[in-house]
């Protein structure tokens, strides 16, 4: 008898067991499924089912372009519901939209699967298809540096049919970022930062548009910012790193002026502008205080190539066009630094410093066609006048008409030079306003009144030359004796 009821209470107690087990597993499976469904009523605002309230909840994400939102809303109703050919084909369009291609052409087909022949989801497939094949085209045409066409294709295929597609907004603003349109490179990345203020490639480019537009305190920021959100990415510490180094080489340059240590002031702007040929915002600085250093080391040639340089980048850059005048006249290049200077007083006629420069220059290029006489006795500006009157002696016996009977009329021509020189530089009046580029009556200009042979109505004076001794060999007649 206790043996039965001891069987009969170990059965209860098992059954127990098993109810209480069968009730667990239910109660799981029905937690499982409310976790499941839980997107679904969360996206139909807690009527689960209704599916005009899905899509219409997915189509205000897509507006405030929640995206990933509007794909898990989505995800949860397809998982609840395989059949659902709406969500399929929602789905499909954003994932195209993001130029997420692979995803949304598999979300297309099992839309088509559901739906076969449908007009709209077919449409939108070959438009997918076209998306992906100019972005793939844009991409090598990058590589290939056909830049405009590749802003076509992406402007033109990939943008319509895939407006929040990032990678095509990127590659995009590295093409404009190639053509220099360093304002549309701010405007594109700015809306890129907008949905994404951490995107890497964005803060990148953003940073080079601001460089390249020597705005070096925002590029700057951009880059920090990038670098304390990935301290490792090699693009922004070359960028980072590049401008610091650019930005010391410039001040060391300027500091050296300012001491006066001009030859490695010429040194330092060589090196920042070696660091990047392509940064013409600031290299347009930097070629014109090379160009002023080099302006008074006296060094014209190196000056005047640095100030072509500045103005081939600025042509509107007035000092560059002073310096580069200024360099001229310390070439001799009379006749370029008028017209720089003339150019820039024209561009500043209130400018007096201008005005002086350009005075100088038109006097040296007055006096430069006037006939050097210095050259023609064969002596320098600082020779004395016993020099000056040795040479005159020389040169007045190897030109003098009767020892070149063979040559008269050259001699003659070569003698009145001579002893036209010698009229100027001979006397200390005439030969001081000479050097101050005065204009000299008859004497030193060219003019027809001096002829030291005198006769045949020239009006000249008769000049009778005598040398001590005489000429040798006898040589001495014809009317022409030295005098001195």
């Amino acid at each position: 008898m206790l043996k039965t009821l001891s069987l009969s209470w170990a059965f209860n107690s098992m059954a127990w067991r098993g109810l209480l087990y069968t009730v667990f597993i239910l109660h799981f499976v029905l937690v499982c499924q409310l976790l499941l469904l839980q997107p679904l009523v969360s996206a139909l605002g807690g009527k689960p089912g209704n599916a005009a309230e899905l899509f219409e909840s997915v189509s205000q994400n897509i507006k405030v372009k929640r995206y990933s939102e509007a794909l898990n809303d989505l995800n949860a109703a397809i998982e609840t519901d395989p059949a659902l050919s709406e969500a399929y084909f929602h789905r499909a369009s954003i994932l195209r939209q993001l130029c997420r291609y692979e995803e949304s052409e598999k979300s297309y087909k099992k839309f088509l699967e559901l739906k076969p022949g449908n007009s709209v989801g077919e449409k939108e497939l070959s438009q997918l298809r076209q998306a992906q094949s100019a972005l793939e085209t844009a991409f090598s045409l990058f590589d290939s540096r056909d830049h405009t066409k590749a802003l076509e294709y992406l402007d033109r295929v990939v943008l319509v049919f895939s407006p929040a597609c990032s990678k095509a907004k990127i590659l995009k603003a590295k093409l404009l970022l190639a053509a220099k349109d360093y304002s549309s490179v701010i405007s594109e990345t700015g809306f890129i930062l907008k949905e994404d203020e951490n995107n890497l490639e964005a803060l990148l480019l953003r940073g080079q548009a601001y460089y390249y537009l020597a705005d070096h305190d925002v590029a700057q920021r951009h880059y920090q910012k990038g670098l304390r959100l990935d301290p490792e990415h090699s693009e922004l510490k070359k960028a980072y790193f590049g401008l610091k180094n650019l930005l010391k080489k410039t001040k060391s340059a300027e500091d050296n002026v300012n001491k006066g240590k001009l030859r490695l002031a010429v040194e330092d702007y060589k090196g920042a502008l070696a660091l990047d040929p392509n940064h013409l915002a600031h290299n347009v600085h930097l070629h014109l205080g090379l160009c002023k250093v080099l302006v008074k080391l006296g060094r014209g040639k190196d000056a005047s190539s640095s100030c072509s340089e500045a103005l081939n980048i600025d042509g509107e850059l007035l000092e560059a066009l002073v310096q580069r005048g200024e360099a001229k006249l310390l070439t001799e290049d009379w006749e370029g630094a008028v017209d720089d200077l003339k150019s820039a007083a024209q561009k500043s006629p209130q400018d007096m410093n201008i005005r002086e420069a350009l005075m100088r220059a038109e006097k040296a290029l007055k006096m430069s066609k006037r006939k050097d006489w210095y050259k023609i006795l064969g002596v320098s500006k600082t020779s004395s006048v016993a020099e000056i009157k040795r040479a005159y002696k020389k040169l007045a016996l190897q030109w003098h008409p009767d020892k070149n009977v063979d040559n008269r009329e050259e001699a003659e021509a070569q003698f009145r030079e001579i002893a036209a020189a010698y009229e100027v530089l001979g006397d200390d009046e005439k030969r001081a306003k000479y050097d101050r580029g005065e204009d000299i009556e008859d004497m030193g200009m060219g003019g027809g009144g001096f002829n030291p042979f005198g006769g045949g109505g020239g009006g000249g004076q008769q000049f009778t030359f005598t040398f001590d001794g005489g000429f040798p060999g006898g040589f001495g007649g014809g009317g022409f004796g030295f005098n001195f």
